[in-house]
């Protein structure tokens, strides 16, 4: 659920964010990727980003590429159900099951020249410590942007970073979409998520407070590790 504004300048006080550069304060909506978490037969905002969330055995979490501002909610269009993503996947002794889905939205919200990939859904097995940022190194291949902003999940989008669109984010309600499954080996994710980890978890505070708690909610903000 959207928070009310003024909590989220608290959250933004208490976290570090990292931003490559100032965005211009007159742009309406932004392209990036949101983090999500799946609480109660719904998708609700990451209470924190990636690097500092660390999901449980059993736990859902979700990303979703879209055109959003600072008002907008544009969720995963697909359910987060653990025992769809994960119930083939047997539980390891000291991992954890993690259930993943990626969205990679819509036509609409695609950078010219991009094709959508379909969106899918993976079940990571990685170390009980394991951050959000872990999860999805176990589960994608990730671009990362300056001040160590999640900008592209598995070569999508092509290139850019959080970048202003012009004009209004798209509004009401979507259509729900059907996930392809994929299964991640858990010995790839022991060993491959901690240095991405430190990597995206070094960033400044920096921006104009109304661009940065936007960035925080739907890329999960430079804390992304």
């Amino acid at each position: 659920m959207a928070r009310p504004f003024i909590r989220l300048l608290a959250v933004l006080a208490a976290l570090v964010i990292g931003v490559s550069t100032a965005l211009p304060a007159s742009a309406e909506a932004f392209r990036y990727w949101g983090y999500y978490t799946w609480s109660g037969g719904e998708w609700t905002f990451a209470e924190a980003g990636s690097s500092e969330t660390v999901p449980v055995d059993g736990s859902v979490e979700g990303w979703r590429f879209a055109v959003a501002d600072e008002t907008s909610t544009r969720y995963p269009r697909a359910a987060g159900d653990f025992e769809t993503l994960c119930g083939s996947t047997p539980a390891e002794e000291g991992s954890k099951r993690v259930g993943v889905v990626v969205d990679y939205g819509t036509d609409a919200d695609a950078p010219e020249g991009d094709t959508v990939p379909a969106a899918r859904g993976a079940c990571a097995v990685v170390p009980e410590d394991a951050t959000g940022s872990g999860v999805m190194v176990a589960v994608a291949d990730l671009r990362l942007g300056d001040g160590g902003f999640i900008c592209g999940i598995d070569g999508y989008p092509s290139g850019g970073c959080g970048d202003p669109v012009d004009g209004a984010a798209p509004s009401g309600d979507e259509e729900p979409v059907a996930l392809e499954l994929a299964t991640a080996e858990g010995t790839d994710a022991a060993t491959s998520w901690a240095p991405v980890a430190v990597a995206v978890g070094a960033v400044a505070v920096i921006g104009i407070a109304v661009v940065a708690v936007t960035r925080r909610r739907n890329l999960g903000s430079g804390t992304d590790a």
